[in-house]
């Protein structure tokens, strides 16, 4: 193989043939060396603002994935002496309506139109669209309420090891729904991490120091993690079909999507709960805790898009395996958790699974084989 640089190097013939060949070997080299210009130059473009902002926002995803996680397991778990128990159902009908709010705010802050002249447009005329969109409503309103209940029976750390199989499961629905291809190396991460997740889910069942009912609860808790798995991926992967293709902003499929996720979190409030709403009120039970868990919750998928938008996936990755390990130290050491050696060894296999799967495909890019037009006419 013939390093470009010394074929750049060689002294042309005089031949028709070997004008083009050196013409051709010149424009490689000029577009190579634009190239590595402009790598230069986005590299000295990386002030120390961006870097700020980088690093800045993996720190608050990180945070909010920590932090929700044990927001919510505290609210479940803690009871207040004479108040009642708050209600999942209308816990995700609040966080749906918050979502909606600030969708709407972000909308009528980027559109030239006014708020209501692009509601009427997309919503209001755009009745099949909404209709594809009240399926991933239904899915993530059944995923939410299935969350409060894992976090009801399950600690954080053992939730969040387990919910990391929606990675697999929106793979799967990815091969279904987009026909979507994975390499030898995703395949191995993908059964690594089922492996790790599968041993985190042993290691709590055989731990002697629960009592049955205990037992029994945390089991209850992982087939709920494992439901939510399901839907998360199912919905991911259906959104994102939407998605492609379409002129419309993402902020305005949002709305699009939260519409029918309000509605149907209202009727799950009165269809699952009606008597305990009728005894207690709505927002029974809400203490600021519960409202803090809301707003975290409401406000995640902003703080997704801002590391998406200033940092990059692999910085997404890395902050869910830092939000996993930091979930079992700040679990074991605030909480009643005691990792034993198995758990480690499978939640380690899921951050290994994890970063493993995020790395990007290296692309065999074969240069092209030049035919010799001297020779030929």
């Amino acid at each position: 193989m013939v390093d470009d640089t010394a074929e750049d190097q060689m002294i042309p013939g005089t031949s028709g043939g070997d004008d083009l060949a050196a013409k051709k070997r010149l424009r490689r080299t000029e577009r190579k060396n634009a190239g590595s210009a402009r790598r230069r130059v986005k590299k000295k473009d990386s002030t120390p603002t961006d870097i700020l902002i980088k690093y800045g926002a993996l720190f608050l995803l990180v945070a909010q994935m920590v932090g929700l996680v044990l927001l919510m397991r505290v609210s479940r778990t803690s009871h207040v002496e004479g108040q009642p128990m708050y209600l999942a159902s209308t816990a995700v009908f609040v966080m749906e309506v918050m979502k909606l709010v600030i969708c709407c705010f972000v909308i009528a802050y980027q559109s030239e139109n006014s708020l209501a002249t692009e509601l009427s447009k997309h919503v209001l005329e755009s009745p099949i669209e909404m209709a594809k969109l009240s399926v991933p409503s239904f899915m993530y309103c059944v995923q939410n309420n299935l969350l409060y209940f894992a976090l009801s029976n399950l600690d954080a750390a053992t939730y969040q090891v387990c919910y990391q199989l929606k990675i697999l499961t929106t793979a799967v629905f990815s091969m279904i729904l987009l026909q979507r291809k994975f390499s030898v190396k995703k395949w191995a991460a993908l059964v690594l991490l089922t492996i790790g997740v599968s041993i985190v889910q042993v290691s709590g069942h055989h731990d002697t120091s629960k009592s049955e009912s205990e037992k029994q609860s945390q089991f209850m808790g992982l087939i709920a993690v494992l439901c939510a798995a399901c839907t998360s991926g199912f919905s991911g992967v259906y959104f994102e079909k939407v998605l492609k293709g379409s002129q419309t902003s993402l902020w305005l499929r949002n709305v699009q999507m939260g519409i029918p996720s309000v509605i149907i979190a209202f009727i799950t409030v009165y269809a699952k709960d009606s008597a305990a709403v009728s005894m207690q009120g709505f927002l029974g039970g809400y203490t600021p805790l519960v409202w803090t868990v809301v707003t975290v919750q409401a406000v995640g998928g902003l703080i997704v898009a801002v590391v998406v938008k200033y940092a990059d996936n692999v910085l997404k990755v890395f902050a869910t395996s830092f939000s996993i390990v930091i979930s079992c130290v700040i679990s074991a050491i605030f909480f009643d958790f005691h990792a034993s050696g198995a758990f480690i060894v499978g939640a380690s296999l899921v951050v290994t699974s994890t970063v493993l799967y995020s790395q990007p495909e290296k692309k065999n890019r074969r240069k092209p084989i030049l035919p010799d037009t001297g020779s030929r006419k």
